[in-house]
């Protein structure tokens, strides 16, 4: 796989890990099935909640990336004006 690949992919991981927690947000907070579900709603919920948070893991090695990518840029473009 490319970088730019994986950029992509992480990027499409991380939006779904946010959407999940916010779908469990919704779900604990303002679904009423959930809260009649009792035990087992919140379960529902927090594991909502949960995935999203390990789906949205990936957030600092996406920075990551894309800050070394910057650096290498800008090392590069100052190497060809110091060249000239």
């Amino acid at each position: 796989m490319t970088n730019e690949r994986v950029l992509i992919l992480l990027k499409i991981v991380m939006c779904c890990g946010l959407c999940l927690i916010l779908l469990g947000i919704y779900l604990h907070l303002f679904n009423q099935t959930i809260e009649e579900m009792g035990v087992q709603g919140m379960i529902i919920s927090a594991a909502c909640v949960a995935i999203g948070m390990v789906l949205s893991l990936p957030t600092k090695m996406v920075i990551t990336f894309i800050l070394v990518k910057r650096e290498a840029e800008l090392q590069k473009q100052s190497v060809q004006i110091s060249n000239k």
